[in-house]
């Protein structure tokens, strides 16, 4: 997949010196700026974590999951399921299927075209707009009904 330009953002815990070789259509870094990238991007490899799948869909991106742990192998599922993506649980992840996955999704439109029509719900109905606003809400009713503790 050489004509394809990969961005690994490995985090704070993972020194990119210590992944031994890195391809030269790879750029590693600790931090990447997420919705510039998603603009642009083809594909969105993800431990499938909320946020990234829904910036993902919002921008049209089908994904690839890895899911770690918590809620992640049940949002990796309702990708597989609504047809945005594919996902491979850890244990069974190797390099040979990885590719193989990344291969599928992006050749075969169908993906793309899932991700497109979130993307539109999203949009229509400003479904990230509104799940902050009703966060937000939440804080405030939160900070104002709760007592706070004196010690």
């Amino acid at each position: 997949m050489e004509d394809v330009q990969v961005v690994l953002s490995v985090g704070k815990n993972i020194s990119p010196e210590n992944l031994g070789h890195i391809p030269s259509n790879t750029i590693v870094v600790r931090s990447a700026p997420q919705i510039e990238l998603l603009k642009r991007a083809a594909l969105c490899i993800t431990h499938a974590g909320l946020n990234t799948v829904l910036e993902s869909l919002a921008h049209g991106v089908p994904k690839v999951a890895i899911p770690i742990g918590y809620d992640q192998p049940g949002t990796a599922a309702r990708i597989k399921h609504h047809g945005t993506g594919e996902f491979i649980e850890l244990e069974q992840l190797t390099t040979h299927r990885l590719r193989g996955l990344i291969e599928k999704v992006l050749h075969d439109p169908s993906y793309r075209e899932r991700a497109r029509y979130f993307q539109k719900v999203i949009s229509k109905t400003r479904g990230l707009d509104v799940a902050a606003d009703i966060i937000e809400q939440a804080f405030q009713k939160y900070q104002t009904e709760v007592p706070r503790a004196v010690f």
